[in-house]
Parts: structure tokens; C-alpha cells; sequence
């Protein structure tokens, strides 16, 4: 019932192993000295039992992880990606909703 209830940190080190070992992944690229970031934080770990199954929901912050979000062309954040079976699939940026998020992953799973 929902996503996996823990929200992981992710590293430079164990990011591309844990994306291509996961079927589902929803990153957030955050810093903790922003403010958007913290609300979007709450609004993951309150919707998280709405997810769908088998989500994984993973945080990168962007001040000790560089070299990820340099990858990912993190410019503004939050910012979020959707991976399926290791590809990313969609990607935005800004405080969303947690129905909103909700609604893209389903469409990938669909898909």
C-alpha cells in the first residue's frame, strides 16, 4: 500500500547503482538552506502512503553531491526526476503537489 515509507539520502557514490537496482525512483535535488526544498520534503513524506506501489523515494543534496546534480543539470531546486527501471523519464522543478506527483507516476506506469 504506497511507496516505501523511507526516504533515502543518496550520494555521488550509491546514486547510479541505486537508480538502476530500483524499478521505480522519484529523486528530489534539495539543499537544507532552502526554503521551497523543506516544504516540498513535507509534502513527500505526508502523501507518501498515497504513492503508488513499489515507489522509491530518494533526496540528493545538491552542496555535498556535485557531481549527480551536475549530471542532471540541477539549476534550480527543488527539483525532481522520475526514473523507470534506471532511465529517467521526466524531470521538473519547483514545489509540487503531492496528487500532481502522484499523477506522473502513474502515467508511467501505464505507459
Amino acid at each position: 500500500m504506497g511507496a516505501d515509507t523511507d526516504v533515502l539520502d543518496l550520494t555521488d557514490q550509491n546514486f547510479e547503482n541505486f537508480v538502476r537496482n530500483n524499478a521505480l525512483v522519484l529523486v528530489d535535488f534539495w539543499a537544507p538552506w532552502c526554503m521551497p526544498c523543506r516544504m516540498q520534503a513535507r509534502i513527500l513524506e505526508a502523501g507518501v502512503g498515497d504513492m503508488p506501489e513499489g515507489l522509491r523515494i530518494v533526496k540528493v543534496n545538491v552542496d555535498d553531491n556535485v557531481q549527480t546534480a551536475r549530471r542532471f543539470n540541477v539549476r534550480g531546486i527543488p527539483q525532481m526526476f522520475l526514473f523507470v527501471n534506471g532511465h529517467s523519464v521526466r524531470g521538473w522543478t519547483g514545489v509540487t503537489p503531492a496528487e500532481a506527483i502522484i499523477e506522473e507516476v502513474r502515467k508511467h506506469l501505464t505507459a
